[in-house]
This record gives C-alpha cells, sequence and structure tokens, in this order.
C-alpha cells in the first residue's frame, strides 16, 4: 500500500510538472496527431471534440501572451480522465488486425 501512494505521489509530481495542466490542457490534449490519433479525433463525440478544440485555443492564447491561467483553474490530477482513450484504444486495434488481415 505504501508503494502505491508513493507512485501516486510521483505520477502527480510529474503531471504537474509537465505544464500542460497550467494552461488548461489534459493529457490527451498533448497527444502528437498520428494517424491513428487524427482518427480516433474523428470519432469523439461532437460536445467532447468541442471541449478539445477550446482547451487548445485557449492554450495557444495563453501561450502566445506569455501567461497562465490561474492556480485554481489547472486541470488537476485527479480531475483528467483520458476522453481519447477508448476511441484510441479502438483505431489501434482495428489497424492491427487489419494489418494482420493483409499479411494472410
Amino acid at each position: 500500500a505504501g508503494g502505491g501512494r508513493l507512485l501516486d505521489k510521483i505520477c502527480k509530481w510529474y503531471y504537474n510538472a509537465a505544464g500542460f495542466n497550467k494552461y488548461g490542457l489534459m493529457r490527451d490534449d498533448t497527444l502528437h496527431e498520428d494517424d491513428d490519433v487524427k482518427e480516433a479525433l474523428k470519432r469523439l463525440p461532437e460536445h467532447l471534440y468541442n471541449e478539445r478544440v477550446f482547451r487548445i485555443k485557449r492554450a495557444l492564447d495563453l501561450s502566445l501572451k506569455h501567461q497562465i491561467l490561474p492556480k485554481d483553474q489547472w486541470v488537476k490530477y485527479e480531475e483528467d480522465h483520458h476522453y481519447l482513450e477508448p476511441y484510441l484504444k479502438e483505431v489501434i486495434r482495428e489497424r492491427q488486425e487489419r494489418e494482420a488481415w493483409n499479411k494472410k
């Protein structure tokens, strides 16, 4: 149990050290947009996609102004949900299935 708490503390520290949360971004907002991610983004429900676009535009605006959000508006480690992950896993599974099929 003690090791789990230590790991959780390290994860939280790393999350905050990365800095993207200070711009209001979530982890999935920072993924490199390869073909799999682009396809997963197409499958997002409209409201999730619009929320992502808003966060990215706000982060770009803040970055250009050399500002960050007030601390009470930072995305907290506990609040960051991997909204793109289920769609991305499905896209990767389908691609791997297609690749395996094409090898036959």
